[in-house]
């Protein structure tokens, strides 16, 4: 697969670039890959090398940031993507069996995507909401909180329903 920016993206980099020095313009890495995710659903290995040519920084260093944060996808996902915290202050207070509830109710396991291309399930790493556990993230933009089995349930019709 090949990846070609279009001038529509390459001047969303540019925007971005240009809050920066001009000698610190790879400081735009996570603003470009959320760019090219928010374009394609994903991003692809041929978009980091794209976005390390246009900030002239090695591709494995882009590389390292798209691996480092969980929001960045790497690999398609589903039209809705569902991060769980289940990290220790949340897995006290139910963050795992949130996830366990979702992923069984369904029919995947953690990091898999429904069927019919709706839904993504993944744990994640802290959200920082503890005190508000189980939480969640939807499609990297709407958190929600005290995620009980009800309240899961009922997110999980609506976002199917809304397809």
């Amino acid at each position: 697969m090949t990846f070609a920016l279009t001038d529509a993206t390459r001047a969303l980099f540019d925007r971005e670039v240009a809050k920066y020095p001009p000698d610190q313009k790879q400081s735009a890495v996570m603003a470009c890959l959320s760019i090219v995710q928010h374009e394609q659903g994903w991003v692809p290995p041929q978009a980091e090398e794209a976005i390390a040519a246009h900030l002239g920084m090695a591709p494995i260093a882009v590389r390292e940031v798209t691996t480092f944060y969980n929001m960045y996808n790497q690999q398609p996902v589903g039209r809705f993507k569902l991060n769980i915290c289940t990290n220790l202050p949340c897995q006290l207070r139910n963050g795992q069996t949130a996830l366990d509830h979702v992923c069984h109710k369904l029919g995947v396991e953690p990091y898999g995507t429904t069927a019919d291309g709706c839904i993504t399930v993944q744990p994640s790493e802290c959200l920082g909401a503890c005190a508000d556990a189980p939480v969640m993230l939807v499609n990297d933009r709407e958190m929600l909180s005290f995620m009980s089995q009800d309240r899961l349930d009922e997110l999980i019709d609506t976002l199917k329903r809304s397809v």
